[in-house]
């Protein structure tokens, strides 16, 4: 349990929540924790699912810049091999359905982390984007990668160049996010999608996930042969017996996972 950052369980959902008043800044302590929490989230065999939240009024409105303002390359070349750029890829790398639940703002460092997630609720009022470039820098823990692949090239350009924050609503139809509902529903809408998976086929959704996250980082034909490899490997789970004899006996949707 961190001093800012901690994981809590409920029923067969974790929540890392980010807790560092008032703005959820990022700062080194905050990256070692989050490291250490993605870490035990995606090892804890009753985890199901991970909700990333910031709490009620803030996601995270970015890195700590006073703590990095004078930093220099030297400094920040070494930081960032165990940085903030790492904590966000173990986060990406939860091997289990992730959702971040965005209220207020969720800038620069911030969104970054939302990005690492699988799906981002957000509030109707929430403020998002990557404003690094107007401190003379660019996104550097997977602003410039993932929101590229995520919308586009094209408008990650603009998001990136301008440094603009971009409204819910924009946000939404950029794809930016994916759901907006009233500011103190988030937690709860990010919830209700992180249960789906309560009792979900677990190695079939970490097949499935990691098919999709390694298949967009190569060409089709390599991405198809890790499809093939990962959904042969779901036939040595007991799931797998367990959902097709389901099937087969009572139709589909009513299987009783096992998560083995």
């Amino acid at each position: 349990m961190g001093e800012f950052v901690r994981l809590e369980v409920d029923g067969a959902i974790g929540t890392i929540r980010l807790d560092r008043p008032k703005m959820n800044a990022l700062n080194r302590q905050v990256e070692v924790e989050l490291r250490e929490t993605a870490i035990e989230a995606a090892e804890r065999s009753d985890i199901r699912a991970v909700i990333v939240y910031g709490g009620e009024k803030v996601f995270a409105a970015g890195a700590d810049i006073k703590e990095m303002a004078e930093m220099s390359y030297t400094d920040m070349a070494r930081k960032e091999e165990r940085g903030l750029s790492d904590a966000i890829s173990r986060v990406a790398a939860i091997p289990k359905p992730t959702v971040a639940a965005l209220t207020g703002y969720a800038l620069g460092g911030g969104f970054e982390l939302a990005l690492a997630c699988d799906r981002r609720i957000a509030a109707d009022n929430v403020k998002v984007g990557q404003p690094e470039i107007l401190l003379g820098v660019i996104p550097g823990a997977g602003g410039t990668q993932r929101l590229a692949r995520l919308i586009g090239p094209s408008k990650a350009k603009d998001i990136i160049y301008t440094g603009r924050f971009v409204d819910a609503q924009e946000a939404l139809a950029l794809g930016m996010v994916d759901e907006l509902v009233a500011p103190d529903e988030v937690y709860a809408a990010a919830r209700r999608w992180a249960e789906q998976f309560s009792h979900g086929a677990a190695r079939a959704l970490a097949a499935a996930k990691a098919a999709i996250d390694n298949g967009l980082d190569v060409d089709l034909a390599t991405g198809l042969k890790l499809e093939t490899q990962l959904f042969a490997g779901t036939f040595a789970t007991e799931d797998q017996k367990i959902g097709m004899r389901s099937f087969i006996e009572n139709g589909p949707g009513k299987a009783r996972f096992t998560g083995n």
